[in-house]
């Protein structure tokens, strides 16, 4: 427990809301015995204004861990987790060559650096796009590539770059904007759970939301976007600054593809059954760039998308 951040959201809220600081600390008690909210969870999805039937309805940090320790076998999460055991696994859901860089292959990821015009280098470990680096093939020697790449402390492996599909990339073009798409998987039935999407913003080459992307909630059925995107510091955007496209009522092309894919790919490793997939678009169809064993649980169910006041803790039952 972080107290000098917890009192920091405390003041926070009492600023924003006018209760005492008394009240806040025992309600944020409460919701963390009865909810499994940390206070994180209560001043992210503004607790402090609903009941308790309303907070019933939210996903919390504390029921996202149980439903981590009920699906997934930890015995069998590193082949998510580790991003080469999950391409060796999932190649048939990636849609693009890739190589791994280690000493003994030297001359064959040579001859694959001098087959492109950028790749991208990613870390077998690493989240929020902080392993990721695109690579120009033509700014330097090859060779110079691979032993800079080879001696890094991770192991390090090269994708081909994702092409966009033109309706995605028309809304912002800068970064590959994903969709995460959470699934659960029991005795070999597949249930889809909840769906959001992000885009990438400021020019940024990435659609992480703590990388100033920003995040919408999408009808997991259809795939349409059901409202207005938000930031990080909660600023919501009609229409994406940089070119003017509309989000909400934006169809993600493909949609059935993306839940057939998803649905096969959720049995590829039965041991680990709650998993949240990131899927990009390309002219040729969804492609799925990573799995995540441990999905988070707050971008779907944000204040300002939840106008109802009821979260999507609901679709999780299965």
């Amino acid at each position: 427990m972080d107290y000098k951040a917890m009192n920091a959201k405390i003041k926070d809220i009492h600023e924003k809301s006018g209760k005492s600081r008394v009240w806040i600390f025992f309600d944020m008690v409460h919701c963390g015995r009865k909810f499994g909210a940390g206070y994180m969870d209560y001043w992210l999805y503004e607790m402090y204004n609903l009941n308790d039937a309303e907070r019933d309805t939210y996903i919390t940090r504390g029921r996202n861990y149980e439903l981590v320790k009920r699906y997934n076998d930890p015995n069998y999460t590193d082949l998510i987790d580790n991003k080469i055991e999950f391409n060796k696994r999932f190649g048939e859901f990636l849609g693009r060559r890739w190589i791994e860089i280690r000493k003994d292959n030297k001359q064959e990821v040579i001859d694959f650096i001098n087959e492109h015009d950028f790749l991208m280098a990613k870390a077998d470990l690493g989240s929020c796009g902080k392993t990721v680096e695109k690579i120009d093939c033509k700014a330097e020697p090859a060779e110079a590539i691979y032993e800079r790449l080879v001696n890094m402390e991770r192991p390090h492996f090269f994708e081909e770059m994702i092409v966009q599909h033109p309706a995605v990339s028309a809304i912002y073009p800068y970064a590959i904007n994903t969709v995460r798409l959470v699934t659960i998987q029991r005795d070999g039935k597949v249930h889809v759970a909840s769906a959001c999407c992000r885009f990438g913003n400021y020019g940024h080459s990435v659609d992480n939301f703590n990388s100033g992307g920003m995040t919408a909630p999408v009808d997991e059925k259809t795939g349409e976007i059901t409202d207005y995107p938000i930031d990080k510091t909660k600023v919501l955007y009609e229409k994406h600054p940089m070119t003017g496209a509309v989000f909400k009522g934006f169809v993600f092309p493909m949609w059935d593809q993306v839940i057939e894919m998803c649905t096969k790919a959720a049995m590829v490793v039965p041991q680990v059954g709650f998993i949240g997939w990131d899927v990009c678009f390309t002219p040729d169809g969804p492609v799925i760039v990573e799995g995540n064993d441990y999905p988070g649980h707050d971008l779907y169910q944000l204040p300002e998308h939840t106008h109802d006041k009821k979260g999507i803790w609901p679709k999780y039952q299965f």
